[in-house]
């Protein structure tokens, strides 16, 4: 149906590439939850920064991420989570295509107090 076709896409439809950085494409943006497609070149890169707590899962290509202190490899199937307020950095050494999605943290149930990682089988 027509709505169906506005609820569901393919990522490739969505994706943007900019020689400038990031193309963040709105996924969601609802409730203080903000879901989003993004796509970096090879060498490009999100520097260091704090954030709400979130969750972001690699799609396809490689790179390499920060959080806090520690530095790690993503590629495809890749899910990492990190805690409220912790510095998070991307950088592509493949084109990269990931989701992100963060939202502000409940009172609660807070954000784990360190970073996990889980990465595809």
């Amino acid at each position: 149906t027509n709505l169906m076709a506005k609820m569901s896409f393919h990522w490739t439809a969505k994706i943007e590439f900019g020689l400038e950085g990031p193309q963040p494409h709105p996924l969601l943006d609802n409730h203080g939850v903000k879901m989003v497609l993004v796509g970096l070149d090879p060498k490009q890169q999100i520097p260091a920064h704090p954030a709400p707590a979130a969750v972001y899962y690699v799609i396809e290509g490689s790179g390499w991420m920060t959080v806090n202190d520690e530095r790690f490899e993503i590629g495809p199937g890749t899910i990492v989570r990190t805690p409220d307020g912790a510095q998070r950095g991307i950088e592509a050494t493949q084109r990269l295509v990931f989701l992100g999605t963060h939202g502000q943290c409940d009172e609660h149930h807070p954000a784990e107090a360190s970073e996990e990682r889980v990465a595809a089988q």
